[in-house]
């Protein structure tokens, strides 16, 4: 079972893949958490992923399908393996085409840009665990501090309003093209495409999603 979780930031993909890796016994692979553990490592790739980052830009093609090759050759993925946050562009996805890495199912999560900045703009994350927090659906027991350690929480780079809205509009115009390539695979009947809203409940969308993998 190769999945692939489509969706702008924010809209929950994270937290369902989570239960899809759990559920299925698949490893969640997420790009997000692999720049990010460069950026806290302080290498130079990691380096370079943070300046991009600043300047609200996604990160290059090569540095995340370098990161994923290396991933997915892991044991862990005999079995299958969930990919959040790639591809990103259809450059990555011709990249997964060109290295013959097959993929069963695309789930796209759909939400309004409006709800999306109001919940990651109030995200709180404990830096060297990544756990993370909302000062409104999620608070800390004390505020702006880890429940586990009482370390500070940050507000990330990428999670302020400025850099969100450029995120969110150069999301759009490079997943535009990637979308309609896996509609065109879909109807060929190479993988199965289905559309989520993410506005819905956290266990309507687990029940659907179950569903849609059952297919």
């Amino acid at each position: 079972m190769r999945i692939i979780l489509l969706g702008a930031p924010g809209t929950g993909k994270g937290t369902q893949g989570k239960l899809i890796s759990e559920k299925y016994n698949i490893p969640q692979i997420c790009t997000g958490d692999m720049l990010r553990e460069n950026i806290y490592l302080k290498n130079e790739i990691g380096n370079i992923i943070k300046n991009t980052i600043k300047k609200g830009k996604l990160v290059s093609d090569t540095i995340v399908c370098d990161l994923i090759k290396i991933r997915i050759k892991k044991k862990d993925c005999k079995n299958g393996f969930l990919l959040d946050g790639f591809p990103r562009s259809i450059e990555q996805a011709y990249y997964l085409s060109k290295n013959k890495i097959i993929i069963d199912y695309v789930l796209d999560f759909i939400m309004p840009n409006k709800a999306i900045l109001e919940r990651i703009s109030g995200r709180r994350t404990h830096l060297q665990s990544g756990r993370i927090y909302h000062i409104k659906f999620n608070p800390p027991k004390i505020h702006n501090k880890d429940d586990l350690t009482g370390d500070t929480l940050i507000v990330r780079e990428d999670d302020k309003k400025e850099i969100l809205e450029k995120r969110l509009r150069e999301y759009e115009k490079i997943t535009h093209p990637l979308k309609k390539y896996y509609l065109n695979q879909a109807s060929q009947r190479k993988l199965q495409f289905f559309t989520i809203n993410a506005m819905d409940s956290l266990l309507n969308i687990k029940n659907k999603i179950e569903n849609f993998l059952k297919k």
